[in-house]
């Protein structure tokens, strides 16, 4: 919806998608009909599967809620990377508070991009060495926010934007299909937030984007009660799931299981950086 509001405020954005061997089906056919009819300059950043795939199994491995860490991080280090490569200077993110600006810490601490506690986990739970994988974090903030005079941007603040009336007007308009859950265009991501968080780290995600929507209006709190009282996930679907992702992995599905049963943890049960990124992002709020 962002690449839309682009072409009709007659912007002239590069289209950028980071691919990290998850996408779904919808998802690769969405990013194509949305970049041939809105007719702008794209890029595919496509992560070396198997260096990625040894990160993010570590994540796995320690427990950690924020499995998407590095898929979170690779997502802003890619769009500053290829930005500092064309010598642009804006990002526009389609990021908004209407639809998921209330989320607690410990349920997704990975925007905050922590190097720390990111190379504390990839080092104690793998042997992969970081190569190709791009990793940003308070230092590389730094340096392209200050260095680069790369800011980012988040239009959908300033207008009117309701997300489900979003959603149909993709469909109509562009034939965007839905996914059928927030983040669902990710196989893992879809797993790990309607499955794993509820079940495991007694974290439903729907209360987070629920809570974001009664506080602009766009439902109301009986309403996000009433959805609530829906299981977020399909059963037999999550089995199938399960057999997908343990061999996407290359483990054995009682591996997976094992991983899933582990105790919870978050970011404050490893080495992190959380005061001084928070500092960082207070002081660069009231200088920009």
């Amino acid at each position: 919806y962002m690449a839309y509001l682009c072409k009709k405020w007659k912007l002239r954005p590069l289209l950028i998608h980071m691919d990290n061997g998850w996408n779904s089906e919808i998802a690769v056919k969405n990013v194509k009909k949305m970049v041939d009819k809105l007719g702008f300059d794209y890029e595919s950043y496509v992560l070396d599967w198997r260096e990625f795939r040894e990160i993010q199994l570590a994540f796995l491995k320690s427990s950690i809620v924020d499995l998407e860490m590095p898929t979170d991080i690779a997502i802003a280090a890619s769009l500053y990377k290829t930005a500092a490569k064309h010598g642009i200077k804006y990002i526009i993110s389609g990021g908004n508070f209407s639809g998921e600006g209330i989320l607690p810490l410990t349920w997704g601490y990975h925007v905050l991009k922590d190097e720390k506690l990111y190379r504390n986990i990839v080092k104690t739970y793998s042997k992969t060495k970081l190569k190709d994988t791009p990793l940003v974090g308070l230092k590389g903030e730094i340096y392209y926010k200050f260095i680069k005079r790369i800011r980012t941007i988040y239009p959908l603040n300033f207008v009117n934007y309701n997300k489900d009336e979003a959603k149909q007007f993709l469909m109509r308009e562009y034939e965007w299909k839905d996914y059928g859950g927030k983040h669902a265009e990710s196989k893992i991501t879809a797993f790990w937030q309607s499955y794993v968080m509820p079940e495991k780290y007694n974290m439903d995600y729907r209360r987070a984007t629920y809570s974001s929507q009664i506080v602009s209006k766009q439902i109301d709190r009986e309403q996000a009660l009433e959805l609530l009282k829906l299981l977020p996930y399909d059963i037999e679907k999550i089995k199938v799931d399960k057999k997908y992702i343990a061999k996407k992995y290359n483990i054995s599905e009682n591996q997976l299981e094992e991983y899933l049963n582990a105790p919870p943890k978050t970011y404050k049960d490893f080495p992190n950086s959380k005061d001084r990124i928070l500092k960082f992002y207070n002081l660069y709020r009231k200088l920009f």
